[in-house]
């Protein structure tokens, strides 16, 4: 799959999942969503999702998984913050370029240029939050997200993206 396609397909899910309206209980039953997730497939991954003020409304940590993981969200965090979208689209967008973070003036020690990090967007208002898992492929955490969200939002027809 070409590398344009792939952008559209990421750029397509942000698109579709946005919400209406996003409260400290939607993080809550959201969160609820990606444990049982990781849950009922054994998925060795930690889930946090915060507003763009860096307050942490969910966390999780699944046995397994270690600072490291923590570590990573942080850095996908920084990069939806800062980007306000995806980090795998934020990947895409510089490789679409041939740059790098550096290119681009900022510290990979804080940012980062792989999936798993999504915008939580409401609709009217722009950007507000970020959900982001780690502990798999950077895909693969792209994924889980995609997939929780659809759940979440009630949305079928998302494209997805190859998980290879």
């Amino acid at each position: 799959m070409e590398l344009e396609e792939r952008y559209a397909i990421v750029s397509a899910q942000e698109e579709l999942l946005k919400f209406e309206t996003f409260t400290h209980e939607d993080a809550w039953e959201l969160g609820k969503i990606f444990v049982a997730e990781a849950m009922d497939k054994d998925l060795k991954i930690a889930i946090s999702i915060r507003l763009l003020s860096g307050k942490t409304l969910f966390h999780y940590a699944a046995e397994g998984t270690g600072l490291g993981n923590e570590t990573w969200i942080d850095r996908k965090f920084r990069t939806v913050q800062h980007f306000e979208m995806s980090t795998l689209r934020y990947a895409l967008s510089l490789k679409k370029r041939g740059a790098t973070l550096a290119d681009r003036g900022l510290d990979p020690t804080k940012f980062v240029a792989c999936g798993g990090g999504f915008p939580i967007v409401v609709e009217g208002v722009g950007c507000i939050g970020a959900a982001m898992v780690s502990g798999l492929t950077d895909v693969e955490d792209h994924d889980v997200l995609i997939t929780c969200l659809s759940k979440y939002l009630d949305v079928e027809s998302v494209p997805r993206y190859p998980v290879v």
